[in-house]
């Protein structure tokens, strides 16, 4: 967080206001905010102003990030928004939320304190094309941490810890820098001593199970089933089997399908595309063939009589396709998309069959006359991507070439002006 440096101002009236010196601990502001809290609470006829700024001094106070603040700068940078302001809360809600609910209604806190959610864990998970058209059963080993049996997660033998005294129990640090004149920075930083945990445990005490860590490693065998007609990207959780921790929501394991690339299969959606290579003779007079399936079926396919198969058409075969996802009867289709490869030349023998049988050629209807008065060309075999990705290079090679020239010549009049 940056902002302008606040000017020093007055550090000691909330200290005053709760009766403690500055150098109270966490539990000397505790015990004066509940006596004086109890003494001016508005329901045994306190003040209400009184027990409002008892409740503000408490909130800045009992916070290290806000306290050091104010320590340092004062109430008026609290104001500025460097620490949050104070002030901001209903001091009955304070009240209740320190302790655990109103003394005098017996009644209990309105929210409690909100456990914190542990991470998910993520896991990709490869799968072929045939796993998610027929489904499969994945057995995965996994490594998590689990609560310690021996301690209950409190990481010592008698199950008492310490406060740690680096951050007074709040897990985080909090670091002021000066960065020039008027300007600093203040940054957050879990505390080193208790790496986060607000806690320290004597070596003594530790548990000799999790040597205090109060978590020990446990190897897990989860089972994934992948169902017919799943997508790739598509998610799989297992609600709390994430790494556990103390005082925390367990998060989920959570794996992610990721489809291997098939060498003969395209998958989109719930539909299958296939590419397939016809003769000219195949295109022209009829073919069939035998395809195997994602799920091993042998499958004929083939044209119907007198059929002709033009180059990049597409044929369709209905419920053929993909298996659609939690409605496994119902399928997607299969997509043909034929390519006809013809033959590099022909024999004059061939020519003549073929004219036989085929419509008659256009070239066929010119006249000798017409025929003297036409240039006559040569085709020649070109890869028109090669020849269009050559053309574009020079073309841009001359552009740069010309850009040369136009700079040079704006430098040699500019030498002439000097």
């Amino acid at each position: 967080m940056f902002g302008r440096a606040p000017k020093k101002s007055d550090n000691s009236r909330y200290y005053e206001i709760l009766g403690v010196s500055k150098d109270s601990s966490q539990d000397d502001l505790k015990r004066a905010y509940r006596k004086a809290a109890i003494k001016n609470h508005p329901d045994k006829g306190g003040d209400p102003e009184k027990f409002k700024e008892l409740a503000q001094a408490y909130e800045v106070l009992s916070d290290p990030e806000k306290r050091e603040i104010y320590d340092q700068y004062g109430e008026d940078a609290l104001k500025e928004g460097m620490g949050g302001g104070g002030g901001g809360h209903d001091p009955f809600d304070i009240f209740q939320s320190f302790f655990g609910g109103s003394p005098f209604g017996g009644g209990s806190s309105r929210g409690g304190r909100r456990q914190k959610r542990g991470e998910d864990v993520i896991h990709p998970l490869k799968v072929s094309l045939e796993d998610l058209y027929s489904g499969t059963s994945k057995k995965l080993s996994l490594s998590r941490n689990v609560i310690c049996s021996k301690c209950k997660g409190k990481g010592s033998k008698s199950g008492a810890s310490l406060r740690c005294p680096g951050c007074q129990g709040s897990g985080i640090k909090v670091s002021i820098r000066q960065l020039g004149p008027g300007m600093i920075q203040q940054m957050q930083h879990p505390c080193n001593q208790c790496k986060g945990t607000g806690e320290t445990i004597n070596d003594k005490d530790r548990c000799t199970s999790c040597k205090g860590e109060k978590v020990v490693q446990e190897k897990k065998v989860l089972e994934v089933h992948v169902e017919k007609g799943m997508q790739n990207g598509q998610k799989i959780t297992f609600p709390g089997e994430a790494d556990e921790a103390p005082d925390c929501v367990t998060g989920d394991i959570v794996f992610v399908l990721q489809q291997k690339e098939h060498p003969k299969f395209k998958r989109k959606g719930d539909d299958l595309f296939l590419e397939h290579t016809l003769s000219l003779t195949e295109a022209l007079c009829g073919f069939q063939f035998v395809l195997t399936h994602l799920d091993a079926r042998q499958l004929l396919i083939k044209s119907s009589p007198g059929e002709v198969i033009k180059p990049d058409q597409f044929k369709a075969i209905n419920d053929e396709g993909m298996p659609m996802y939690q409605r496994p009867f119902m399928r997607g289709k299969l997509y043909i998309h034929f390519t006809v490869e013809f033959p590099d030349s022909l024999g004059v023998d061939q020519c003549k069959a073929l004219e036989a049988v085929l419509p008659s050629r256009a070239g066929a209807q010119l006249s000798d006359m017409e025929l003297d008065e036409c240039e006559e060309t040569t085709l020649h075999d070109v890869n028109i991507e090669e020849e269009m990705r050559r053309k574009q290079q020079a073309a841009h090679e001359a552009y740069d070439e010309d850009d040369d020239v136009h700079a040079g010549g704006a430098q040699r009049v500019q030498c002439a002006q000097q």
